[in-house]
């Protein structure tokens, strides 16, 4: 199982922190401190953006840290894109990481935060770059829980289908949808374990953090007893989770 790391550079989605000064400083709420502790000299970190990438690309340098990013973006198939779901680009090495940062400054300046298939075939170098399709939002996601009916066709990507287990009560059902898409198209399957947060009992921070995130003029509002919070009903996307998992 792979422990997909998310930081706060990725507002709103995570309370993990990446910078130098809090590693130093100890803070337990570091990713490389979480790696230190657990003798783990490897980091797969997905953002939402390339904002964190640079600090935390030379800090796994200064550790000795493998280092292996990927930028979780929205993808859609038409030119209208009314319809999209999210992928994730991972960089496979350092023309990996130059093709992402174009990728990100295409889709934000030129196409409101979206690509399009045949733009992102475009882009695509199968030697710097790999696809994975997380198990929340992508297409198979929005097709149960939105009743939508959207069907890509990514072979041309030879993606990597990402299987999770968080207790929410659609995860069997999203699990076997996967791995019947999978089955059918002879793609891959890897488990893995999105992380927000360390322990268990981080939840209600993270609950609040994404409380702040969430607040507009226009929303009524929000409190730890009406957070809002779509689907946030599982403290499990954590590394204590992670850790029970590798040792059962």
């Amino acid at each position: 199982m792979i422990p997909l790391f998310k930081s706060d550079f990725s507002i709103g989605k995570s309370i993990l922190r990446i910078d130098r000064d809090s590693y130093e400083n100890g803070n337990p709420n570091n990713i490389f401190n979480i790696l230190r502790e657990n003798n783990l000299n490897q980091l797969f970190l997905v953002e939402d953006t390339m904002c964190g990438f640079l600090e935390a690309r030379k800090n796994s340098i200064d550790l000795g840290i493998n280092f292996i990013f990927g930028l979780r973006i929205s993808l859609c198939e038409d030119e209208d894109c009314e319809i999209f779901h999210k992928i994730i680009v991972f960089s496979k090495n350092s023309n990996g990481c130059k093709l992402l940062n174009k990728i990100s400054t295409y889709i934000n300046l030129e196409n409101n935060g979206v690509i399009k298939l045949n733009d992102l075939k475009d882009f695509w170098n199968s030697q710097h770059l790999s696809l994975f399709i997380p198990f929340y939002d992508s297409f198979i996601y929005q097709n149960i829980m939105s009743f939508s009916s959207v069907f890509v066709d990514l072979s041309f990507f030879n993606p990597t289908f990402l299987i999770e287990s968080n207790d929410l009560p659609f995860d069997d059902l999203i699990k076997g949808s996967v791995l019947k898409y999978c089955n059918n198209n002879s793609f891959n399957l890897m488990n893995c374990k999105s992380i927000f947060y360390k322990n268990y009992n981080d939840f209600e921070a993270y609950q609040s953090y994404k409380c702040i995130c969430n607040r507009n003029f226009s929303s009524k509002s929000v409190s730890l007893e009406s957070p809002n919070l779509e689907h946030c009903s599982s403290n499990k996307f954590c590394f204590e989770d992670y850790t029970k998992y590798e040792s059962s």
